[in-house]
C-alpha cells in the first residue's frame, strides 16, 4: 500500500508555536485554508482510494477541499490525532516545558515507548492507536490511502515504524503545513519512507544531527 501521511494546514496557535492538542482545536487560518485549497493539485498524480481525517477540526478543513475534488467521503477516525500534550497543553513549544513534548515523542520513536507525557499518553498508546488506523487502511484493500494528520505523531510514527527513518532525520525535519510523508509497505512486511515533503529519502544513516525537538 502506498500511503500519504499530510499534516493539516496552518491554525491561529501554529502561528504562536503552542502545543494545542485538544479536541476538537482551532480551524485554519487565511493561509491555512489557502494550503489546503492547494492540495488537490499538489496531490494531482496520487490515485487515493481512501481519506482519513482525525477527531481534530483543522484536519477535516485541510481534507475537505481533497474530498470533493476526488468524490471522497472522508474517514474520521481519532487514532490518528496529534500526541496529547497532557499538563503541557498550550505552552509555548520553545519553553522549557514545552520543549519536554518532542524529547518525550523521539524517545518513543527511538524505541523507549513506556514514558508518559505528564498528564498525558505513553508512547505505547499512541503508536498502539496509530498503528490500528493504519491496519484498517490496508485492510481496506485500497492501493493508496491518505491521512490528513498532524506533525509531531507523523514524525514519530514514521520514525518508529519506517525502516528507512532514524531519529536525527525526522528530529531535524519538522513537517510544514500541508507537509506530505509518502510511505511504501504493510503492517505485515514493514514500511520505507519514500519522500518527505518532496525530497526521496536516503538509507538510515545518511541524515545529519537532530535539530530542535519542537514541533
Amino acid at each position: 500500500m502506498r500511503l500519504l501521511l499530510i499534516r493539516h494546514g496552518q491554525t491561529p496557535t501554529n502561528v504562536d508555536f503552542l502545543l494545542d492538542t485538544g479536541v476538537p482545536g482551532p480551524g485554519l487560518t487565511a493561509l491555512g485554508r489557502q494550503q489546503a485549497a492547494a492540495l488537490p493539485a499538489a496531490l494531482a498524480d496520487e490515485d487515493i482510494e481512501r481519506l482519513y481525517v482525525s477527531t481534530l477540526t483543522r484536519t477535516q478543513l485541510t481534507a475537505a477541499p481533497l474530498a470533493a475534488a476526488r468524490g471522497l467521503t472522508p474517514i474520521v477516525r481519532d487514532g490518528i490525532r496529534e500526541v496529547f500534550a497532557g499538563d503541557l497543553e498550550m505552552l509555548p513549544g520553545h519553553s522549557e516545558r514545552g520543549e519536554e513534548y518532542m524529547r518525550t515523542v523521539f524517545a518513543w520513536a527511538a524505541g523507549d515507548t513506556a514514558p508518559r507525557i505528564p498528564g498525558g499518553e505513553s508512547g505505547d498508546e499512541v503508536l498502539g492507536r496509530y498503528d490500528a488506523v493504519v491496519a484498517e487502511a490496508a485492510g481496506s484493500g485500497a492501493g493508496t490511502v491518505a491521512m490528513v494528520s498532524h506533525g509531531a505523531v507523523i514524525r514519530l510514527w514514521t520514525a518508529a515504524r519506517a525502516d528507512n527513518v532514524d531519529v536525527p532525520y525526522a528530529a531535524s525535519r519538522p513537517l510544514g503545513n500541508t507537509g506530505v510523508v509518502i510511505l511504501e509497505g504493510s503492517p505485515s512486511d514493514g514500511w520505507k519512507a519514500l519522500s518527505w515533503e518532496g525530497a526521496v529519502v536516503e538509507p538510515t544513516g545518511a541524515s545529519g544531527p537532530a535539530g530542535e525537538p519542537v514541533e
